[in-house]
């Protein structure tokens, strides 16, 4: 939740209801005992280059130099961070006057490049357009040599109509089993006022799971996987892959086992990072994090976060990854996850099915945490705004290392 929407849900609750909001914190937990995860520290990456609201870095297969730089305004720019002293990058992609960047979550969001590439010249790119207002999901083709995508080429894979500014969720990515997955957000205002988290009717509140590589029925641009759990159900939408999400903000892969980690941004009280499986229900907006939602309804069982955070802690949670590099051998295996306002990266581990007591890795007051990435060297890049969050702010990238670095 961004610090504004924060504040605008606050004043739809009463004083006593506000209070216990501010003072919530997590029920203590059962944590495993594991090794000791190391702090870290922020380092600039390509500090004299100027960005506007940066969102998300990337790398194109095969490329393991050049960083891909996502700008909320619809822009993408190509960037080698060994020139730390570059000031000026080349333009892979703009398509900022197809895209609305007029609301705080509104924007260019989440952008991958197809995992074979070159075979398959193509990136995939979520954005907000108006007029209506909607999510998009298109596909793009990319030249030979990976340095331009076409504005032109644009596939329109599907679209969801949004009803409000907010909560357009966003993260889309290959799976490991060459699936495409979309997080989309509940539709927005507060609460969940239609109730779309438990709804199986519609994609908001949920994470679909698409074959991109297919044609569906009647020519449609994606085929449905058919053992997506939904798949036959009546009333359902079939492309469904886990539902009673809020927004989530950043999902990621860990490439080693599998696993799909999802941070959900929380309404009043609570942050969450969990686990996506299978038809899972992950409670909103019947819950938020492990507690009941007092206006919201649904019926379990519901999947419990791995772990939450209330906001004394921190205000709107950003979801991470699982680091897998050779840098730091101490961080193997650690899920890295960070807090949008508050500026903390924290790090759990997973033993046997628990995970070990989150610790604070990292904190940069006063810088907005966007993204956490993973490059393919396993290096962690975090995109931040700067001085806040006002349309056309600039921002900056860092990635975390190890404190004696």
């Amino acid at each position: 939740m961004t610090i504004a929407l924060l504040l605008a849900a606050s004043l739809s609750l009463t004083a006593a209801e506000a209070q216990t909001a501010r003072r919530a914190a997590p029920e203590p937990r059962e944590y495993a005992e594991g090794p000791a995860i190391p702090r870290l520290r922020f380092q600039p990456v390509l500090p004299s280059l100027p960005l506007v609201r940066p969102v998300q870095v990337f790398q194109r297969p095969g490329d393991a130099a050049n960083l891909y730089i996502v700008e909320q305004p619809g822009r993408i720019l190509i960037a080698d961070p060994a020139k730390s002293d570059t000031s000026e990058a080349a333009v892979f992609l703009d398509i900022r006057e197809r895209v609305n960047d007029g609301g705080n979550e509104e924007g260019l969001l989440s952008v991958t490049f197809h995992p074979e590439f070159p075979k398959k010249r193509e990136i995939y790119a979520y954005y907000t357009a108006s007029k209506p207002r909607r999510s998009v999901l298109s596909r793009f083709t990319v030249s030979e040599d990976g340095k331009t995508a076409d504005p032109a080429s644009e596939e329109v894979i599907l679209t969801q109509p949004q009803p409000y500014s907010n909560h357009n969720g966003g993260t889309g990515i290959f799976g490991p089993d060459g699936y495409f997955y979309l997080s989309i957000g509940d539709g927005g205002a507060a609460d969940d006022p239609h109730h779309y988290g438990q709804d199986l009717s519609t994609w908001l509140g949920k994470v679909i799971r698409i074959d991109v590589n297919r044609k569906g029925d009647n020519g449609a641009p994606y085929a449905v996987p058919a053992d997506n759990p939904f798949v036959g159900r009546e009333g359902a939408k079939p492309e469904i892959w886990a539902w009673g999400t809020r927004n989530i903000w950043r999902m990621a892969f860990d490439p080693k086992t599998g696993d799909l980690w999802a941070g959900d941004v929380g309404q009043n009280a609570y942050e969450e990072i969990s686990l996506i499986v299978k038809g899972g229900n992950y409670g909103w907006n019947a819950r938020e994090g492990f507690h009941p939602f007092a206006r919201g309804r649904g019926e379990g069982p519901f999947i419990e976060p791995v772990v939450e955070y209330g906001h004394r802690e921190g205000l709107s949670v950003t979801g991470g990854v699982v680091y897998r590099g050779a840098a730091i051998p101490a961080l193997d295996g650690v899920y890295i996850y960070g807090d949008f306002v508050f500026g903390t990266v924290w790090g759990i581990r997973m033993i046997d099915g628990k995970p070990t007591k989150p610790a604070v890795i990292a904190q940069r007051r006063g810088e907005l945490i966007s993204s956490i990435d993973a490059m393919q060297d396993g290096t962690v890049v975090l995109s931040t705004f700067n001085r806040g969050q006002d349309r056309g702010n600039p921002g900056s990238l860092w990635k975390l290392v190890a404190t004696g670095q």
